[in-house]
């Protein structure tokens, strides 16, 4: 937790905490010296000797320093507040930044409920800290040494009462903390768990009420928030103990001065040592009040340090965690005609290293503008692959070559830059459908962005709209059907364009009919998005400008239906993660007995 604040605490906030430090010592030098004119006072009453002039004057004295204590205090938590927010907000920028340059593997490793809470939830806790630890942490030993110093000349009996209260203080507070902490820990793991149910019923809202689930989906929130709230009560019940402890130890301790005093008073023979008794007692029962609420500032920041201390450990494994997939130095993408735009060479995968290989001995390649075809069985790898093209996993053994080069080499916003992906979830992000076709680009093109949507068959829809490419797109396209939002991931990756056109199952949610239209217009348009062909330029030529790659780009098209893909310049046959077949529609017919199983079980013979 410490190591995350020597790390992301700026110089400018280090300058916060040192002028916060200062006044903070200010205000407990106010805060001491006031008890010093109550002495004052209180000898002068009882000597008699008091007029209204020192009255007002010491009680102004007294006023004067409460009100420069009040500003030392407004002015150190505006410091303190300052600190805590901007430390939170680099730290929630760091873990940002970490969480979407993690690959695959790690995010499932985590888990996007734990790793949303470790952004908001974890970071408010160590903000939280902050902001009373750079007040309570600095001023409570600084004002109990003090307050001890001012009381260390008085009577003995007085200083062995305080020492005794303040020991019963520790050790009940210690106890108490050691028995909540197990559960602070607990907290934040309970706290991912309630986000996952949430989330999982917010997202499945639809099919839960299809299947009249409401009462089976609630019984599952209410196991995980019954498990929130024992968690919670046990903490409250336990640091609730410590107030009525504390406020029964600062009455014992009044009343112990008291009584001492008393008794000392009673043995003074001389009025003068008794009238200088007397005001000791009032003072130090002042300074002894202070004593113990350095000690009880201590005591809220141990109140809260152990649910923070979990959560800088939560944030420092996110932040610790190293890529499995790194980026490569090769910036640019050397093209030649000669060469393949993709390229598998005996490609092995398994999730998280295992023993179960989800592909192996992958071999094939994908030269420029021809379109390949993937088809299998639901887990035969399909998308695996098209995953180790972009580098979402890296490969166990072998290679994939883009270009000719390992994509291990690639600097990875060269190689995505350069590949356009549809995927088998239809994305689409809160904002307006131009921002959406264009994502990620700056300067949108609207007649580009125009022709992508002709040739996703989106261009219909969509001018039908009110506003048209203004439109509004809420979170996740919620306010489009299934084939709308399919068709505007196709008009985005359209728009991007590159040297390869990946649609992961993109089709699924289109009728026949569009399905046909899309992938002629793939096929024959795509040119219109480009300033000429690839057979116009000489091999090596680099296209850093969007508008400047090759005019035909090379598609791969991951696909369930036999009419999506019979067409391809190559179709690959996945089963159980191996090719079982390669080539054209009817040459598989004939030498694939898993492809024309496939085939038939959708298509009749005369059709095929």
């Amino acid at each position: 937790m410490f190591k995350l604040m020597a790390k992301y605490l700026k110089p400018l906030d280090w300058l916060f905490i040192a002028l916060c430090a200062g006044f903070v010592v200010a205000q407990v030098y106010f805060d001491i010296t006031m008890p010093e004119y109550t002495a004052k006072l209180t000898v002068e009453v009882q000597a008699g000797t008091a007029t209204m002039k020192s009255i007002w004057k010491n009680g102004g004295f007294m006023l004067l320093y409460a009100f420069a204590s009040m500003v030392s205090s407004i002015i150190c938590g505006y410091f303190a507040s300052r600190t805590a927010a901007n430390f939170a907000k680099t730290l929630r920028k760091a873990l940002f930044e970490r969480v979407t340059s993690f690959s695959a593997a790690e995010i499932n490793k985590f888990g996007t409920p734990s790793l949303i809470t470790r952004t908001t939830n974890d970071v408010v806790q160590m903000q939280n800290f902050i902001a009373m630890g750079l007040q309570m942490l600095i001023k409570a030993p600084v004002l109990a040494v003090w307050s001890i110093c001012k009381i260390s000349g008085a009577a003995v009996q007085w200083t062995v009462a305080t020492v005794i209260i303040v020991a019963v203080i520790v050790v009940v507070v210690g106890v108490l903390v050691g028995v909540c902490y197990p559960k602070f820990k607990q907290m934040q793991k309970l706290t991912d768990g309630l986000n996952t149910a949430t989330r999982e019923n917010i997202t499945g809202v639809r099919v839960i009420r299809a299947f009249n689930a409401e009462g089976y989906q609630t019984e599952k929130f209410e196991a995980v928030n019954e498990k929130v709230k024992r968690n919670q009560l046990f903490t409250a019940r336990g640091l609730g103990l410590m107030m009525p402890v504390i406020q029964t130890c600062m009455n014992g301790l009044t009343l112990a001065v008291y009584w001492i005093g008393a008794a000392l008073i009673n043995k003074a023979a001389a009025i003068p040592e008794r009238l200088e008794l007397l005001g000791n007692m009032a003072v130090f029962t002042q300074y002894a009040m202070q004593v113990v609420m350095a000690f009880m500032m201590l005591i809220m920041i141990f109140m809260i340090l152990p649910r923070c201390m979990v959560s800088g450990k939560r944030i420092a494994d996110v932040l610790g965690t190293r890529r499995s997939v790194r980026s490569g130095d090769v910036k640019d993408v050397e093209r030649d005609k000669n060469v393949p735009v993709l390229e598998f060479r005996n490609v092995d995968f398994a999730y998280d290293h295992g023993e179960g290989k989800v592909v192996s001995g992958i071999d094939f390649t994908v030269n420029r503008g021809e379109t390949v075809a993937f088809i299998g069985a639901t887990g035969s790898g399909k998308t695996t692959i098209i995953n180790l093209i972009e580098r979402f996993y890296d490969v166990d053994n072998g290679e994939v070559l883009f270009n000719g080069v390992n994509v291990k080499e690639y600097d990875e916003e060269v190689l995505r830059g350069n590949i356009a992906l549809a995927s088998q979830r239809a994305v689409l992000f809160k904002g307006d459908i131009r921002g959406n076709v264009a994502y990620g680009d700056e300067d949108p093109d609207d007649d580009r962005i125009r022709t992508a949507l002709e040739i996703a068959c989106a261009a219909e829809f969509v001018d039908g709209l009110e506003n048209g490419v203004d439109s509004p797109v809420a979170q996740d396209g919620t306010n489009f059907s299934g084939g709308q939002k399919q068709r505007l991931s196709i008009a985005r990756a359209v728009y991007k364009g590159g040297d390869l056109l990946i649609f992961d199952d993109s089709f699924s949610a289109l009728d026949y009919k569009t399905d046909m239209l899309v992938r002629k217009n793939i096929s024959s348009r795509m040119g219109e998005l480009a300033g000429g062909t690839y057979d116009d330029r000489q091999g090596g030529v680099a296209y850093d400008n969007i508008k400047e790659r090759p005019r035909q780009p090379a598609v791969l098209i991951v696909a369930q239906r036999i009419g999506t893909i019979m067409n391809a310049d190559k179709i690959i046959v996945l089963d159980d993660g191996k090719i079982v077949g390669m080539g054209k529609h009817k040459q598989l017919l004939e030498t694939c007995p898993t492809y024309k199983e496939i085939a038939l079980s959708q298509l009749s013979k005369e059709e095929l």
